[in-house]
């Protein structure tokens, strides 16, 4: 008969017909896990269902363009490990941190140069290369961006008032490696908190915010593609990013620049902002 001493045993067991043995320690570990939480604080029946609710709530809330278990993930910081014990670059490559739960629709495909800002926002270039571990520049390196809007919303969250695609684009580095593009200075902004993730923050009294940042992913032949953000230095909330993926070699200068050569060469009015930073792949 099942007691509360051997039912965690029975669980486990009862995956020995489990083909995949990585899914069989995934499982396995899961419920030894799970059941020794439950024993350790005495979970109660109530709590339970709270949970299971919760989790429900969670599922209910996701649409095409919503992830609301990322931004779960993301809160609870098991995004940042699981980026992190995976995160196994060579040194002076660029480091990894959160996709995010805003990468929920293609970016459209844009020249080098083009303005993903299509709402008005302050006036900024982000310019670099992407190379290989080695130096080598990485020509034909494809770049995806994404990033909130001067007020701190993404497209999908406001698709009433900002174009689709709009902080959004697909670059292709040039022969050198290079790439560049225009937008608006991010500005910090709050995760979303009209679901179940924002309930959790409340009850336990964190704040919702992140500090400034754009979004990349950066992918080349032969390379280990990352998934990366660039903060902008001095923004509020770097100590206290509520979904924890602050990394110091990730926090760059949005420089005020008034150049007319510089501008004319971007296309761009001064004065303007410019962060310049290089993104280094790991070769696969």
């Amino acid at each position: 008969m099942t007691t509360d001493v051997t039912v965690t045993d029975e669980a486990v067991a009862s995956l020995e017909g489990t083909a995949d043995p990585r899914l069989r320690e995934l499982l396995t570990g899961l419920i030894r896990h799970l059941h020794a939480f439950a024993r350790e604080t005495r979970l109660t029946q109530a709590e339970w269902e709270r949970a299971i609710g919760f989790l429900t709530e969670t599922g209910q809330t996701c649409t095409d363009t919503r992830q609301e278990f990322i931004l779960l993930s993301d809160v609870l910081g098991l995004s940042m490990l699981v980026e992190t014990i995976n995160g196994d670059h060579a040194a002076g490559s660029t480091e990894s941190t959160v996709l995010g739960p805003f990468h929920m629709t293609e970016s459209p495909v844009r020249r080098l140069g083009e303005n993903i800002d299509l709402v008005g926002g302050e006036p900024c270039v982000v310019s670099g290369r992407i190379v290989s571990d080695d130096g080598t520049p990485l020509p034909g390196a494809v770049l995806d961006v994404w990033q909130a809007d001067g007020n701190g919303f993404y497209d999908v969250q406001q698709p009433d008032v900002q174009p689709t695609g709009n902080g959004r684009g697909l670059f292709t580095a040039d022969a050198e490696g290079r790439f560049w593009f225009r937008t608006c200075v991010p500005s910090p902004y709050p995760i979303p908190t009209d679901g179940p993730v924002g309930e959790l923050l409340k009850a336990t009294a964190r704040h919702p915010y992140r500090p400034a940042h754009i979004h990349f992913i950066a992918t080349a032949e032969g390379h280990t593609p990352v998934t990366t953000h660039i903060f902008v230095a001095g923004s509020d909330y770097l100590d206290s990013d509520a979904v924890f993926a602050v990394k110091q070699s990730l926090v760059e200068d949005f420089t005020p620049t008034d150049d007319p050569s510089l501008a004319r060469e971007f296309g761009i009015e001064n004065p303007f902002r410019h962060a310049r930073f290089d993104l280094v792949l790991d070769r696969a």
